[in-house]
């Protein structure tokens, strides 16, 4: 095939009709043609040649051309596509290092091989630049609903044609075991966009929370508006959901408003589950108050709220619990996700067995280390004593409310206490000396003895050692095999050394060390502050 006057102009009415096709720039296409008879040119004439190919975009003409680079001599390696200054002096005035020689050449007869390749070249071109169109018109679109077309299922995933190309709702982004056939219509939520070396990849969901909250936006104007906002999402997919709602006008009742008027509001976002059942309820910044209200339709006793473990108990009559667990555990653990929250749930006669077992734990202990009697010893507990730091450093007056505890025996009280503490102090620092812990880890600040002990047990000896050391090993964590969630036990776990703590700890130690530059630590710390401030300004717009 030649480049003749007689196909110039159909090789810019067929770059015009493919990107027309495929929505795309008609330079792309006509920039892939050029690039294919380059390609196709330096089978010609040589693969060493740097032959470049212009095609005038008014009239089609493909104009051929060599190019040479003037380069200094000793670094002169492709003698087809550069030449010294010397060399240069027969076709150019004056050369100099950097300087293009292009001397036109004739245009390529393209044989079978080669047209066959500029095809090959035209279309990838064409199919990167459909990419990158598809990519630019979805990256902003995610979190947000669409409607799609099936085209087919593969493996139980389902492939949606969204219009601008092909997106997937995998197999466990459907709700329950919903099914579709070719040509049906879908609503989902765009849950991620990547680009990736096929091509980008648009994921979808109808099991994401967001993908409720986004229809309840739909349904109810109020929510569009921002009169009433969504403050969290709970979803059991196809079974049960709850959905934590706060108006910022008294006058509307933000439960009521999500239901509509005879339920038709709540009912369209059901009816698009499957039938999920949802429980609306109204937020509260109160913890306790709020988790009252997810665990509905349950009555609830009493809330004990630990903020510092994030763990809440809930205390309910003996004839609620099964309804507060729900079925399987499903009422609490939509709660749980709801309020983020660990939740205990435990009957009224459960709650009052272990707080009984509790006080004459602490009983016990306050007998066998203080050599109190029984009677004083129930006293210290009646009084919110738990261990023998808080008699130890407690101050006197705390202790003096106790009837019976004038400032001498509470000063005694106090002495045993920290003789007791002392002891266990000596008694561990021996142990951990003995497994060979050095003083670098005994004299770091913000480790007990019995810490030290315990770290020295898993051997970690030094500063060193424990400044290498992961936030999880010292306080735990979790960790998903096989999809299932595993519990890492911490070293420093049963002391209650949260991650947080464990982070504070260990860069002290990197610190110390000179591992890590402190003003570099602040510089971090003050950028991370900044951001938190913008999302916040962006968040509030």
């Amino acid at each position: 095939m030649a480049i003749t006057s007689a196909n110039q102009l159909e090789l810019l009415q067929t770059a015009e009709a493919v990107a027309r096709e495929k929505m795309i720039d008609p330079g792309l296409v006509v920039e892939a043609m050029e690039e294919s008879l380059a390609r196709a040119a330096k089978s010609r004439y040589g693969a060493e040649m740097d032959i470049r190919v212009s095609i005038d975009r008014k009239t089609g003409r493909a104009t051929f051309t060599r190019v040479r680079t003037v380069v200094e001599e000793e670094e002169l390696e492709n003698y087809q596509a550069e030449f010294t200054v010397e060399q240069a002096k027969q076709y150019m005035e004056n050369p100099e290092v950097g300087q293009e020689f292009i001397e036109e050449v004739p245009p390529v007869e393209m044989g079978r091989i080669a047209a066959q390749s500029a095809k090959q070249v035209i279309l990838q071109k064409v199919r990167e630049a459909e990419r990158d169109r598809q990519y630019e018109e979805f990256k902003d679109r995610a979190g947000t609903i669409i409607n799609g077309l099936v085209k087919r299922e593969e493996y139980g995933n389902v492939i949606v044609d969204v219009g601008a190309g092909e997106a997937i709702l995998r197999r466990n982004e459907k709700i329950g075991r919903e099914s579709y056939r070719p040509n049906d219509r879908i609503r989902v939520y765009i849950k991620d966009v990547r680009r990736e070396q096929r091509g980008p990849q648009i994921f979808l969901s109808r099991t994401a929370p967001e993908f409720m909250a986004e229809l309840f936006k739909m349904e109810v104007p109020e929510i569009y508006d921002g009169i009433i906002e969504i403050k969290a999402v709970a979803r059991d997919p196809g079974s049960r959901a709850k959905i934590a709602v706060i108006s910022y006008d008294g006058s509307i009742d933000p439960v009521g408003a999500c239901v509509g008027m005879r339920g038709s509001r709540v009912q369209a976002v059901v009816n698009e589950l499957q039938g999920e059942k949802i429980d609306i309820i109204p937020w509260n910044e109160d913890q306790p108050t709020f988790l009252v209200n997810a665990l509905q339709p349950a009555e609830v006793s009493k809330v004990v709220l630990d903020e510092e473990a994030g763990k809440i108990e809930v205390v309910v009559p003996e004839e609620q619990l099964s309804l507060a667990i729900g079925r399987r555990g499903q009422n609490v653990r939509l709660a749980s996700q709801l309020t983020n929250l660990d939740i205990d749930i435990m009957t009224e006669e459960q709650e009052s067995a272990r707080r009984q077992a509790e006080f004459e734990l602490r009983t016990k202990l306050f007998m066998d280390t203080l050599d109190l009697d029984e009677f004083f010893a129930q006293l210290l507990v009646s009084e919110g004593f738990t261990n023998l730091e808080e008699v130890a450093y407690v101050e006197v007056d705390e202790l003096l409310v106790i009837d019976g505890v004038d400032e001498d025996t509470a000063n005694e009280l106090q002495a045993r206490a920290r003789d007791v503490i002392e002891a266990k102090n000596k008694a561990a620092l021996d142990a951990a000396r003995a497994l060979g812990v050095e003083d670098s880890l005994i004299e770091f600040e913000g480790l007990t003895p019995q810490m030290i002990e315990a770290l020295a047990n898993d051997d970690v000896k030094t500063l060193e050692d424990f400044a290498t050391c992961a936030d999880w090993e010292l306080a735990g964590g979790w960790t998903t095999v096989d999809g299932e969630r595993v519990k890492d036990d911490g070293v420093l776990e049963p002391f209650d050394v949260s991650l947080e703590e464990a982070q504070q700890l260990i860069m002290t130690a990197r610190v110390l060390l000179g591992w890590v530059d402190p003003a570099e630590l602040e510089a971090q710390a003050e950028a991370e502050e900044g951001e938190e401030a913008e999302e916040g300004q962006e968040a509030e717009a």
